[in-house]
């Protein structure tokens, strides 16, 4: 098995007992994961990241207790073991479904109802938020990576304007899913079958979690900003199953968390010189996206 990491091959050992005999997929980001067959038969997922705060510990927990009520995540095989600063878990691998490749209102409100009733589950759960945040969705600080890049004008004004709208927010947290692309969710028959990669857990205001999903639900493979009536679709799905309308401050937060990826993506692209997704919607969306946000 000439593509399984050797920390892995030792690991399930250690951890799960058997060894892997086939390698079904491997795939490195922000994080290793490897999905392999055991001698025992089983189909496992094994997640490897840097972790010094503690918070991947948090984010399975919250896993495993979402997945013991039903909702559809894959359930956790092991607690997370963190040796110098490294984080390793296991997680049941879950097959099948199909991958959301529509940006439509439909497919908008139908990702924007899934999110409200994992964030009403998880408002029920006694669970320590996974801090510190994601970096993508650390309003108060632009990652490095961008620092010294030359980007136009008009990107830098909405970033200023945008980061200053969220960064002043003081609106209460809650525990939601920071990474609600279709990339991390399979469908079967219209109901959700699997949604994957819980380490982009946040602790955010509610509006902040439902504005970020509405910008970037749609995107699978290459990250893109969603069409703004989908954003708003999704947006008016979520406020319907949480059973309350956002009042008008909290819906200009999150039309400015909306676009605040699609920012950090444009600059991206510019930056590594990819194709100009994001760069294209947001010249296109801005203007309309930052007054929804008062920004």
């Amino acid at each position: 098995m000439p593509d399984l990491p050797v920390w892995a091959d030792e690991w399930c050992q250690a951890f799960l007992g058997a060894r892997p005999v086939a390698v079904l997929f491997c795939v490195s980001h922000l994080s290793e994961v490897v999905g392999v067959r055991l001698a025992d038969g089983r189909d496992v997922v094994v997640k490897r990241r840097v972790d010094e705060s503690g918070r991947a510990g948090r984010c399975v927990t919250a896993q495993r207790l979402l997945a013991e009520q039903g909702f559809p995540c894959p359930m956790p095989l092991t607690d997370v073991i963190v040796s110098d600063g490294v984080a390793v878990h296991a997680e049941r691998f879950v097959g099948g479904g199909e991958l959301e490749t529509k940006d439509t209102p439909e497919a908008a409100a139908r990702s924007g109802r899934l999110l409200a009733d994992l964030v009403r589950r998880m408002a029920a759960l006694d669970l320590d938020p996974p801090l510190p945040n994601p970096e993508w969705v650390r309003w108060e600080a632009m990652p490095e990576r961008h620092a010294a890049a030359a980007v136009p004008t008009w990107i830098e004004d909405a970033t200023r304007r945008v980061q200053t709208k969220l960064a002043g927010c003081d609106l209460p947290p809650v525990l939601g899913h920071a990474d609600w692309d279709a990339q991390n969710m399979r469908w079967r028959h219209g109901e959700a079958h699997a949604v994957h990669d819980w380490d982009g857990l946040a602790w955010l205001p509610e509006a902040a979690i439902a504005g970020s999903a509405a910008g970037i639900f749609a995107s699978h493979g290459r990250t893109a900003l969603a069409p703004l009536e989908s954003s708003e679709a999704f947006l008016h799905a979520y406020e319907s199953e949480r059973g309350a309308r956002f009042s008008p401050y909290e819906t200009e937060i999150a039309w400015a968390a909306s676009i605040w990826e699609a920012l950090h993506n444009a600059r991206d692209e510019l930056i590594y010189n990819r194709p100009k997704l994001n760069y294209e919607q947001l010249k296109a969306q801005r203007v309309e996206r930052l007054a929804r946000a008062d920004a």
